[in-house]
């Protein structure tokens, strides 16, 4: 039955996931138009700061992946077509992501207060809280997933190196726009300004990156052992005279 439903759930969640993030970009805008300072109102570095989180980088390639897996899976009715390699990874890559964001998120960012009104509150649990659980769901229970080799657990910690090295170098050319310090970060953990500086930053980098390299191994592992139940119940129900063949 869930080969029938599930493309239509993940092209749902796609277009929930695509609404989240306009919503809060629109928030964004809205409060970058009101500033009073020149850095508050400059609307290419509140768009390009808004674009450099990994949140919302995580749910731009989920809703792609969501939205291609849902297609392919329209397109292709069979029940035993595994997904081709492009998008079993893409699917995989996102999956990793979305994981960890939803783990990091509720673990270290969940009670750090914001300004009132910057964030939309629906948005923020959905990009958080329910494409993370979706994307835990179609790796746990999506028909027709592709097993994929040890060495894919390598590619999902591609980005997230580009990404952290992207953040940490970009940082100290940009100015804050809701404070106008010389430095923007996206994330608190990351900035060199807290108590251990550099070193607690180090950290924390590392500490993602195992959980990043534990999120993917483990999205990989299921996979594969989806595959191979899958195919001992293939073998089982295949009758002795066609297993002779």
């Amino acid at each position: 039955m869930t080969t029938t439903w599930w493309p239509y759930l993940r092209i749902a969640a796609a277009v929930l996931a695509v609404a989240a993030i306009v919503a809060q970009l629109i928030r964004s805008l809205e409060i970058a138009g009101a500033a009073t300072t020149e850095w508050g109102a400059h609307l290419p570095t509140v768009i390009a700061n808004f674009f450099s989180f990994f949140t919302i980088e995580s749910n731009v390639l989920a809703a792609i992946a969501l939205a291609c897996g849902g297609i392919w899976g329209l397109a292709r009715r069979s029940t035993t077509t595994a997904e081709p390699r492009w998008l079993a990874i893409l699917l995989m890559c996102a999956s990793t992501y979305m994981i960890v964001t939803g783990v990091v998120y509720n673990l270290l960012l969940r009670g750090i207060e914001l300004p009132q009104g910057s964030t939309v509150g629906w948005s923020n649990e959905v990009l958080h809280v329910v494409i993370p659980i979706i994307m835990l769901a179609d790796v746990l229970f999506a028909p027709r997933r592709r097993a994929l080799g040890w060495g894919a657990v390598g590619i999902a910690a591609i980005f997230p190196i580009v990404w952290v090295i992207y953040t940490l170098i970009r940082a100290n050319l940009v100015i804050a726009p809701a404070t106008g310090k010389p430095y923007w970060y996206p994330y608190p953990f990351l900035e060199p300004t807290q108590p251990g500086g550099y070193g607690a930053v180090a950290l924390y980098v590392l500490l993602i990156a195992a959980i990043i390299i534990g999120a993917a191994a483990l999205v990989v592992w299921v996979g594969r052992r989806r595959a191979t139940v899958s195919d001992s119940t293939a073998d089982a129900t295949v009758p002795p005279a066609d297993l002779a063949l």
